[in-house]
């Protein structure tokens, strides 16, 4: 293993639904991307949730330099308050990010143990050997931050989970003149991260699904009940 390139690890999310948890590594650093859960499904049904796997970036955390939350959805975020102490690094991530996680935290007693700070959305922050900085993209859940990876390697995109929808129903549309600007600086890689990415045609947009609700929720008189996933 050559500790002196820059390298990408997948520990979790790659080639499945869930658990997202990654790893970069440069010039002998390592910086962690997402910490998220899985579902047990009809493959696994007595599992209600699944984390990834620790131990490799367990074993090497004095090399971590800290951990970037991509977007406050459970694949996402959901395991940080389960490994932490596994790994005892600090925490960046968006106001609302940083809000849910300090939460989370809460409930596992570790809301006076975890170092976190907020960046605002489209914030550059450094934690050498790495330039960071984020751009909005549209998702089902607000500010929702691709991350752009500056090293001495190169530039490196990911892009959290994304979608291009002009008319998102919460949050901006995706920074495209953002990702152009980057696209211009030269990208080595892209990590990319979108449910069906890979199936031809394209996602309509989230307000269709408002504008088939609105006159069907409008006519019912009584309580509703909503289950949302987040």
């Amino acid at each position: 293993m050559n500790n002196n390139d820059l390298a990408f690890i997948p520990l979790g999310g790659t080639g499945e639904i869930g658990m997202n948890f990654n790893v970069y590594r440069c010039d002998g650093k390592l910086l962690a991307v997402d910490c998220g859960i899985g579902f047990g499904g009809a493959e696994l049904p007595e599992v209600d949730v699944m984390v990834p796997d620790p131990v490799w970036l367990a074993e090497r955390r004095d090399k971590l330099v800290g951990m970037i939350i991509t977007h406050a959805h459970e694949d996402h975020i959901g395991a940080v308050a389960h490994l932490w102490r596994k790994l005892k690094c600090p925490i960046y991530g968006t106001p609302f990010v940083i809000n849910v996680l300090r939460r989370k935290l809460g409930e596992h007693g570790l809301a006076q143990e975890v170092p976190l700070h907020v960046v605002k959305p489209g914030g550059a922050f450094s934690l050498a050997p790495f330039e960071c900085q984020f751009l909005a993209v549209s998702h089902s859940i607000v500010e929702a931050q691709a991350l752009v990876l500056r090293t001495r390697h190169g530039i490196v995109v990911h892009t959290g989970d994304w979608k291009l929808d002009p008319n998102p129903l919460v949050g901006p549309p995706t920074d495209e003149a953002g990702f152009a600007r980057v696209g211009e600086e030269g990208v080595l890689a892209m990590v990319c991260d979108s449910t069906n990415a890979m199936v031809d045609g394209r996602a309509g947009s989230e307000a269709t699904v408002r504008e088939a609700f609105v006159p069907l929720i409008a006519g019912i008189k009584g309580r509703i009940a909503v289950t949302c996933f987040a």
